[in-house]
């Protein structure tokens, strides 16, 4: 096999992190006005520093693959149990964030389904169970349209971004007065929500053998690829929020296409809301084989029940994403009421977190994974600790009840862990 160059790794780490996140994230910050803009900030450093430390454990373990490897190499079998967990409800999650934002942006079509909660809800999981159902049939896109997909993801961004420039209204990033208690838990807020923008950082950990000179590499595209995408970010909510008011950003379904028609009309709407929409839908196709291939790897170590190793006749991880399908289908339905955007804001932030804790894992694991020579560098020591401190921040950041069905989330995994071993021990 051809060896993976720069720009490819680039494009493979780019594409992994622009999905839905930034089509519906300027509606989840819209009340926070300026403060969503410091957010972006605070977040792009953070997920530098996470990339820098992902980057590092492929260079010290090239074998190894990801979070839950490193985790379980370093802290031992439950901790590496407890990091594929939260991983795995991160990614049933996003499925149905996804969805979410799917629907959101059939608005210019089906206005009076997706402004209805519960037909957006029942529209969000038919269109989970529909994808489901495709990859149980073992039906992959093809790489020309996932390429398809990906431009299709820039496009809108870009020009929102850069048209929005000309005509934005510099009163729209105000900060309302409050105290530094009131400012310190919205940062911390915006901080979180917009990390969610960044997660899928870890695919830099590329194994070595399939990149040239991987340890110039696998931190470079790392590094390039992490700062692209914040400025796609960044200049794309900047866009938005400047032509859009406030208060109509904050409750509509597709804020993309509200600022293609304040800027050139209904028919551009339509196209933004079309690319937008076709976007969610590739990545949600993604991620579903994610979802099942993730605990499949697991079960195959022992530390998952064997149920999500079941694969169909054309081994395809079926159990895995029959489970995960039933979980995001009750994600969605317990919470339809919230209406798509605040719906659409907690379900990003319990897969945030979810996603949080193998990173505060793999943070520290670099002081537990070996150096040739016993030898440490200082500065990725330094590196390790802030992305960790960052971790932590953001996991406050995340709000009381996020963090409370988290935990909840996590520990539920305990009785599990309990089986496996208890099977593996008789």
């Amino acid at each position: 096999m051809k060896p993976i160059g720069f720009w490819t790794a680039v494009a493979l780490v780019v594409g992994n992190m622009i999905g839905s996140g930034v089509f519906l994230l300027p509606a989840s910050l819209a009340k926070y006005g300026g403060i969503g803009l410091l957010g972006w900030l605070v977040s792009t450093i953070g997920a530098v520093l996470l990339a820098l430390v992902f980057a590092r454990l492929a260079r010290l373990d090239p074998a190894a693959g990801g979070p839950y490897a490193y985790t379980r190499r370093a802290f031992g079998d439950l901790a590496g149990f407890l990091v594929a967990w939260g991983y795995w409800i991160s990614c049933w999650c996003t499925n149905a964030a996804l969805a979410v934002a799917f629907v959101g942006y059939l608005d210019p079509f089906f206005p009076t389904v997706v402004r209805q909660p519960a037909a957006a809800a029942l529209m969000a999981i038919a269109t989970v169970w529909l994808l489901t159902a495709v990859n149980i049939r073992g039906v992959r896109a093809a790489g020309q349209v996932q390429v398809v997909t990906t431009v299709l993801k820039i496009l809108p961004l870009v020009a929102i971004g850069v048209g929005g420039l000309f005509v934005l209204q510099a009163s729209r990033f105000g900060v309302a007065p409050a105290g530094a208690s009131s400012f310190a838990r919205d940062l911390g807020a915006t901080t979180t929500l917009t990390l969610w923008a960044f997660l899928g950082l870890e695919c830099a950990t590329i194994p070595a053998g399939s990149v040239r000179d991987p340890a110039r590499t696998i931190p470079r595209a790392t590094m390039t690829a992490t700062l692209l995408a914040a400025v796609i970010y960044i200049v794309s909510t900047i866009g938005v929020m400047g032509i859009v008011e406030p208060a109509a950003l904050g409750r509509t379904p597709a804020p993309f296409a509200e600022a293609a028609r304040a800027m050139w009309g209904e028919g551009a709407a339509s196209v933004v809301a079309l690319g937008a929409a076709v976007s969610c839908f590739g990545a949600l196709n993604g991620w579903i084989l994610v979802v099942g291939q993730l605990p499949m790897a697991v079960a195959a170590d022992g530390l998952f029940p064997r149920a999500f190793g079941r694969l169909s006749s054309r081994g395809t991880p079926v159990g895995g994403m029959l489970i995960s399908g039933v979980l995001a289908t009750a994600l969605i339905g317990m919470n339809y009421t919230r209406g798509l955007v605040d719906l659409f804001t907690f379900i990003i932030l319990l897969a945030t977190l979810s996603t949080l804790i193998p990173y505060v894992f793999c943070s520290l694991a670099e002081f537990l994974t070996g150096e040739r020579g016993g030898r440490r560098p200082r500065r990725a020591a330094i590196i390790a600790a802030l992305a960790f401190v960052y971790s932590l921040g953001a996991i406050a950041g995340a709000g009381t009840e996020t963090i409370y069905w988290g935990f909840l989330l996590l520990l539920a995994g305990l009785p599990v862990y309990v089986g496996v071993v208890r099977h593996r021990m008789h």
